[in-house]
């Protein structure tokens, strides 16, 4: 079977069209950037950015402010190689330095001091919707945002014949009665330690039956409260309420306010704790807009449960099957802020759901990540917390130096090409501009998308990637010629020396780019940056050398100059050290005189 004839110019096409869509993101984003995208950004060695201090409240273990230290970290770097500096100093100080100009300095502050106490209530009563705490003085209904939905990833057929999977009215449990699961029957009276008012275990159905009819005391105290703009939970006397957030208590807590509006609600003991949560990530809603946190419930029987329940899956089922198509809300409570409190849509029989509101891009992925890497073991002391700008830790001339470093090596290693490989060299010379292309367009794109900061290690990591190409050229070129030597023409050299030198040139750079992934997984600050850009050159390297270099050399070896072996080819007899043919030598011979 004939061998496939190689279409080098189709290839070529092919990469210059993804190089220039990679150009046309970079614009994209610039259009739709206050920044300029068009310029990298700089990490805390070469521009500066913003340091937050964090001072304990009390002495703090070591091991708790090292771990407080790593979640932080995790934190600030969780979503991009942003190269935030997360260091201890002291016994009960946190130093956060954070690269680049950060313009909302209080959502960076919120985000690297919240505790992340994450936990899942159901709401009795709220200002928008007071059910049995009608006495209360809270806001009217109606004012502000309805209540958001919480689905499921994968939804329930419905049982009714509905399309949406909702129904008209609650969706009672399994052998309920007229009387909704769990409710108290007449004469008993439900308490904070008894929520059914049977005597009976604390069940997810007795949180259920008290969030329908809550006990007296708790009303009293929701009533007893009230929110301000702000958010803070208050007393009618304007003082700060300070109220516990216990799992085993019910509780009174404002959401976040919106257009200066925060809404207070009565609710339940934890049915779910932050620490049953597999997994949470943010991303955009399947066929809708904005932004959501994917959350993923655990059920785990064996693992430690805040009561004798099956597991928070179940759980999460159960109160799914009693709110269905109700406007009973589930409320999910960050820190003593109700986030979001979603009526349920859907009976969720996995545990994955959705947080959705009216997030931002980089609140949503705030709220994953604190969720993700888990709540801080110490608190911190918001009198004591200073936030402020810091300048570069190195002169700009360090950076000016790196540069000239990078542009004298890359000068020096296309004159040693050109001067060695002569018509080849060319393709070098091409080959290393169209690398450089490509590392600064992927560098503009993943600080739009990433985070990536641009260190002077990083630096240093692209500048070994030119040797490292010049590698590849070195290795490929000396194929072509040995094949050359053994009386092959161009054409059939490329393909054959290609064959032999793509294996080499892969087992090398595979052998790279585990040494740059080792550096990136466990090392920090500059060294991961480091490792990054070494690794991101590597994989530019590979896609060069595959789709340009060898069709661009392909493409060459079809031209007479290159094919005949003319002296400026680089391919030569002469240049290929193979013996010319010498003339013939005669001996004259001559007679006696």
């Amino acid at each position: 079977m004939a061998s496939r004839r190689p279409r080098p110019g189709r290839t070529l096409v092919i990469f210059f069209l993804g190089l220039a869509i990679c150009y046309g993101l970079v614009a994209l984003a610039d259009m739709t950037s206050d920044t300029n995208s068009w310029k990298p950004t700089l990490g805390l060695d070469l521009e500066g950015g913003t340091r937050i201090t964090l001072t304990a409240e009390k002495e703090p273990s070591a091991e708790n402010l090292e771990e407080a230290r790593r979640i932080i970290d995790q934190r600030v770097n969780g979503s991009g190689v942003t190269e935030a500096a997360v260091t201890t100093q002291g016994d009960r100080n946190i130093v956060v330095e954070v690269p680049g100009e950060n313009t909302n300095r209080a959502q960076l502050e919120e985000t690297v001091k919240r505790q992340a106490q994450l936990r899942f209530r159901l709401v009795a009563c709220s200002d928008g919707n007071p059910g049995p705490c009608a006495a209360g003085t809270g806001l009217p209904g109606g004012l502000g945002r309805a209540p958001l939905d919480l689905a499921g990833a994968a939804q329930e057929e419905p049982t009714d014949g509905t399309a949406d999977g909702t129904t008209d009215g609650a969706t009672p449990t399994d052998g309920a009665t007229e009387t909704p699961a769990g409710q108290p029957t007449e004469g008993e009276t439900p308490t904070q330690d008894d929520p059914a008012g049977d005597g009976d275990t604390w069940t997810v159905q007795d949180d259920i039956a008290w969030s329908r009819n809550p006990d007296p005391e708790s009303i009293a105290i929701f009533n007893a409260h009230t929110c301000d703009d702000k958010g803070v939970l208050r007393t009618q006397e304007g003082d700060p309420a300070n109220l516990p957030d216990e799992p085993d208590q019910s509780l009174v807590a404002c959401s976040a306010p919106t257009d200066r509006i925060s809404y207070k609600y009565l609710l339940s003991r934890s049915v779910i704790e932050g620490t049953e949560l597999d997994d949470a990530s943010a991303g955009t809603p399947q066929n809708g807009v904005g932004w959501e946190v994917g959350i993923e419930m655990g059920n785990d029987k064996n693992r430690a449960l805040p009561r004798g329940s099956a597991g928070a899956s179940d759980d999460f089922e159960a109160v799914s099957r009693a709110f269905q198509g109700t406007d009973e809300q589930f409320a999910i409570v960050l820190d003593s802020v109700v986030i979001s409190a979603p009526v349920m849509t859907a009976v969720i029989t996995d545990g994955r759901s959705s947080i959705t509101g009216d997030f931002s891009e980089q609140e949503a992925l705030d709220l994953a990540n604190s969720l993700k890497f888990g709540s801080l073991p110490i608190a911190f002391d918001d009198d004591q917390t200073s936030v402020e700008e810091i300048g570069p830790s190195l002169a700009g001339n360090q950076l000016s130096a790196g540069l000239t470093a990078g542009g004298i090596g890359l000068a020096l290693v296309m004159l040693y090409c050109l001067l060695y490989y002569r018509g080849l060299g060319l393709v070098v010379v091409a080959s290393l501009f169209v690398a450089a292309a490509v590392v600064y367009a992927m560098v503009l794109l993943l600080s739009e998308t990433a985070g990536f900061a641009l260190t002077l290690p990083g630096i240093a990591g692209l500048i070994i990637a030119v040797g490292v190409t010049a590698d590849s050229f070195v290795i490929f070129f000396e194929r072509i010629r040995d094949e050359m030597r053994e009386g092959k023409s161009m054409r059939v050299a490329v393909e054959t020396g290609w064959a032999r030198a793509r294996v080499t040139r892969v087992a090398a750079n595979t052998v790279q780019l585990l040494s740059a992934s080792v550096l990136y997984i466990f090392a920090t600050g500059a060294v991961k940056g480091f490792g990054f850009a070494l690794g991101l050159t590597t994989l530019i390297d590979l896609a060069v050398l595959f789709w340009f270099t060898k069709p661009m050399v392909s493409w060459l070896a079809q031209f007479k100059i290159f094919n005949s072996g003319h002296k400026l080819s680089g391919l030569s007899k002469e240049t290929l050290g193979m013996d010319l043919p010498h003339p013939r030598r005669t001996a004259a011979v001559g007679g006696d005189a």
